[in-house]
């Protein structure tokens, strides 16, 4: 299309202008300009704009056309440019903002709006002591009641602030319950440690204990849970990157306790170097977990998620890897994360729905 049609569009339908399987960004003002995004995982060069007209620049690239893709422009000094003509920002976890777009044929798996009437659990603060477990400080757990009184299932999160405040787990978790799509679940989303993540998710001994011996306490304390000793590896566990990996080795570490992982963009090998984690997936397991990893065909860690998933399948463990077309970033992780969560926790049978006794919290 000419420029001035281009220019039109984009200012019309916001940027960039989609067709079919491309999308055209467009920038007016002084140039040169610059894109970097999902598409290339946000690594390498920066992709130019060309100039199509005085002062316009634009640059097409062609995409999934199920995608979602985040971006940001630069200047020629590699500083941060804001698109004025993009109304979808999104938090990048770092202090910036990101632009966001979906392609066409995107379908989102979230739920509607919560059901008016229906009932919603309840998310309250606590504060453990982590200097006996050679965590510095103090941690801060919140944990989430469901709306009812009948013994449920665990799920202890990873990066608990993120999932809390990004993902709105135990928002999503409360409306999937109220529209019958999975069954009721408690909540531990655990903080990590700010300058010490990276140290506690590396397949960290350390962190397996704060769940030990300080997490799992206290939601059995506040929580009405599943018995674990009689039903052994009825909880779950999940994290997204290194997160992710910390999930998996939680489980295989702790696999009478969590039986179920949901991993989303696990780190499992980073820069060529593959964790522990492939190592202790390769023996026959005394007791097997149900593993659910999903990654974006954009990210690098996709070739990792793609050779641990027959690893843990050929030692015995249940395995399902959904790749979709994205990124590394929370909105991707809790569109996809609906997908885990119907997986682990589907919904009980009409009777035992019925016999439940929801408390209205």
């Amino acid at each position: 299309m000419d420029a001035k049609t281009l220019e039109a569009r984009a200012r019309a339908e916001g940027t960039p202008v989609i067709e079919s399987d491309t999308a055209t960004f467009v920038w007016r003002g002084r140039g040169p300009i610059c894109l970097q995004g999902d598409f290339q995982d946000w690594r390498g060069k920066p992709l130019p704009f060309k100039r199509v007209a005085p002062g316009l620049w634009a640059r097409t690239l062609t995409l999934p056309a199920d995608a979602y893709v985040e971006y940001a422009l630069e200047d020629p000094r590699g500083q941060r440019v804001e698109d004025p003509l993009n109304r979808h920002p999104s938090d990048n976890g770092f202090g910036g903002i990101n632009h966001s777009f979906h392609m066409p044929q995107a379908r989102s798996s979230l739920p509607a709006r919560h059901p008016r009437g229906a009932p919603r659990g309840r998310v309250t603060r606590h504060v453990v002591d982590t200097g006996d477990v050679d965590l510095p400080g103090q941690r801060r757990v919140y944990l989430y009641a469901p709306p009812t009184d009948a013994a449920v299932p665990l799920v202890v999160v990873y990066d608990g602030e993120d999932y809390l405040r990004r993902v709105r787990l135990p928002e999503l978790v409360d409306t999937l319950v109220a529209e019958g799509r999975m069954r009721p679940v408690a909540l531990a989303l655990v903080c990590n440690g700010g300058e010490t993540r990276s140290m506690e998710y590396a397949c960290s001994e350390y962190t397996v204990g704060l769940l030990k011996w300080k997490v799992l306490p206290l939601a059995r304390q506040k929580l009405s849970l599943v018995d674990e000793r009689r039903s052994p590896g009825a909880h779950a566990v999940l994290g997204a990157s290194l997160g992710g990996l910390m999930a998996l080795y939680t489980g295989l570490r702790m696999p009478d306790v969590f039986g179920r992982v949901l991993s989303q963009s696990g780190a499992f090998t980073v820069e060529g170097h593959d964790f522990v984690v492939f190592d202790l997936a390769r023996p026959p397991p005394r007791r097997p977990l149900d593993v659910w990893l999903d990654c974006g065909r954009f990210e690098g860690l996709l070739e990792g998620n793609r050779r641990i998933a027959p690893v843990l399948s050929e030692a015995g463990h249940q395995v399902e890897l959904r790749e979709y077309s994205g990124g590394h970033n929370y909105p991707a992780w809790r569109e996809d994360l609906v997908h885990g969560l119907e997986r682990h926790f589907p919904p009980l049978p009409a009777k035992r729905r019925e016999s439940l006794r929801f408390s209205g919290r």
